[in-house]
């Protein structure tokens, strides 16, 4: 029966007329084939939404769970790489301590060669696990060699420590701090002469501050000169025994005299632009028998 012709008479009107359709069996076939598959799709579909709902949840889920790790992986790498810059500067700070005591004359400066991570904690974005993994094994790496410095720091500050009790008095003569406050305009070394143009060794430092800013001692000595001195204008010089001593030129005036005795952070004069100056500022030299030397291997602040 169902693979019989059907006529399919449809009136239009109360008059008669009508349209004449003719069908092919097949067609009520595959009719209801493709209502029977529709429905066994509903009926999948139906099973499956809410398993296709559950996983969507546990993806979303899995998505913020990683976010969070690479947000708190990218916050540790940065928190590393600060606390190894600080160990680097403990180190060179231990560094120009030793030089000082002349405990020894070896750099324990951090290298700078290591594989850092970087701080990407700007403009935060999702790591893919594979990335997520490799940084955390180079973090753990980093942090191994951080806890290997920091230990072989502890046993050279021993003997640091030692050396320091055992020269107390070799410190407090020592000029380790800053003469004056203000702006670092020229530094140890040759240099274009900014008066007479020819290239010539600057014997300390220039610190350019307003006429009048307080000059003070960095470590105890006896003043030896408190005058005018040529190009050097209003002078002072310090002797701190052990062949060191430090010049101040260009002050506007100076408030020691020869044969005094001044202690690490007393006044000895007031920064001005006296003798051959281009502008206000302290030329402060280091001199160890006679010679200048970088004032910057002995200041510590």
């Amino acid at each position: 029966m169902l693979f019989k012709k059907y006529h399919i008479v449809i009136f239009k009107d109360r008059e008669g007329s009508f349209r004449h359709l003719r069908l092919p069996a097949w067609i009520g076939i595959f009719l209801l084939l493709l209502l029977a598959g529709l429905t066994a799709a509903v009926i999948y579909l139906w099973e499956f939404y809410p398993r296709s709902l559950n996983l969507q949840h546990q993806l979303e889920e899995a998505q913020k769970t990683a976010q969070v790790q690479s947000a708190q992986i990218i916050s540790m790498a940065g928190t590393l790489h600060e606390l190894q810059q600080d160990l680097r500067r403990i180190q060179q700070f231990d560094a120009k301590l030793r030089i000082m005591m002349n405990v020894d004359k070896e750099s324990t400066a951090v290298a700078d060669n290591r594989d850092e991570p970087q701080d990407n904690s700007q403009g935060m974005i999702l790591l893919p696990l594979h990335r997520q993994d490799l940084l955390a094994r180079r973090m753990h790496s980093l942090a191994e060699q951080i806890g290997d410095d920091i230990y072989t720091e502890e046993v050279q500050q021993q003997d640091l420590l030692l050396a320091l009790r055992e020269n107390r008095e070799l410190m407090s003569v020592t000029p380790s701090i800053w003469p004056t406050e203000g702006h670092l305009s020229s530094r140890f070394g040759y240099r274009t002469n900014p008066v007479t143009g020819k290239s010539q060794l600057h014997a300390g430092l220039d610190i350019a501050n307003r006429p009048g800013t307080p000059i003070i001692a960095p470590g105890k000595g006896v003043v030896t000169f408190a005058a005018w001195d040529g190009a050097y204008g209003n002078s002072v010089v310090i002797n701190h025994g052990n062949n060191t001593a430090t010049r101040y030129a260009h002050m506007q005036k100076f408030v020691v005299k020869e044969g005094q005795t001044v202690n690490r952070g007393d006044l000895i004069g007031y920064v001005g632009s006296t003798g051959r100056s281009t502008g206000p500022h302290l030329h402060y030299e280091v001199r160890i028998g006679g010679v200048p030397v970088d004032p910057m291997r002995y200041i510590l602040n």
